[in-house]
């Protein structure tokens, strides 16, 4: 009598996906609660970032190119990156400018839930604080993990379960598109700040940078030039 030969059970893409968000999320939350005004939560996010997707992709001999980590399309990658910026930038600024208009005219107990900002606004074009630092900072340990866990592995598992959806400019947005974004605004509620819901719609070009080049490095370097943008706009505005 043969004995049935049993596999391992396995998650489905959604399953795997999402349940490693959620493994992610509850980890950052547990750092901030537990060492909150240091590092560790950043250091905690960075290596789940980098590192979770790696116990399945172990199953799969999979490695992080299949998932978008890799420099095969570096040219398109930058042109796309220096397009987005060349449009986004000025628009960005205009939309920035206008909100800190009408800031001081909204409701205080509206004010602090859109922003953490407050105070009288004056530009004055100027860099924040060891920026060179900060750069390197918001490149390496926050954009590249980021979207190599959102874009690449997230948004890549989730079009494995749900591959339809409409091209928009090069890109395929369908039901993974949408849902990774909103799992990415989610997770900023790690710091529980009703604000960082708003990455939903940065977001959405990463995912369209991703899905229009097939790699996430394009979308990572815009990722950080954003922060490295609001960060100049909130120093050259309120100081």
């Amino acid at each position: 009598m043969t004995q049935a030969v049993t596999t391992p059970w396995r998650p489905n893409a959604v399953q795997e996906a999402v349940g490693l968000w959620a493994v992610g999320f509850l980890a950052i939350v547990a750092a901030f609660l537990l060492w909150g005004g240091t590092s560790v939560p950043k250091l905690v996010a960075t290596v789940g970032f980098l590192y979770l997707p790696l116990i399945p992709m172990r199953w799969r001999d999979e490695d992080y190119s299949d998932y978008g980590l890799s420099l095969r399309a570096w040219r398109q990658d930058l042109k796309l990156f220096l397009v987005l910026s060349a449009v986004v930038g000025p628009l960005f600024f205009l939309g920035f400018a206008g909100f800190v208009e009408v800031l001081p005219h909204l409701p205080p107990a509206l004010a602090k839930h859109l922003t953490p900002l407050m105070g009288e606004a004056r530009f004055q074009p100027r860099l924040p604080p060891r920026f060179g630092e900060w750069f390197v900072d918001q490149l390496f340990v926050v954009a590249l993990p980021e979207e190599f866990f959102y874009r690449g592995y997230v948004q890549t598992r989730l079009r494995d379960a749900w591959p339809q959806g409409r091209k928009f400019l090069g890109g395929r947005l369908g039901p993974a598109f949408w849902l990774t974004a909103l799992l990415f605004a989610l997770g900023h509620l790690a710091i529980f700040q009703a604000w960082r819901l708003s990455v939903f719609f940065p977001a959405l070009l990463f995912g369209w940078m991703r899905e229009r080049t097939g790699t996430v490095m394009g979308a990572a370097l815009f990722h950080a030039a954003c922060n490295l943008y609001v960060r100049f706009l909130e120093v050259s505005f309120f100081g």
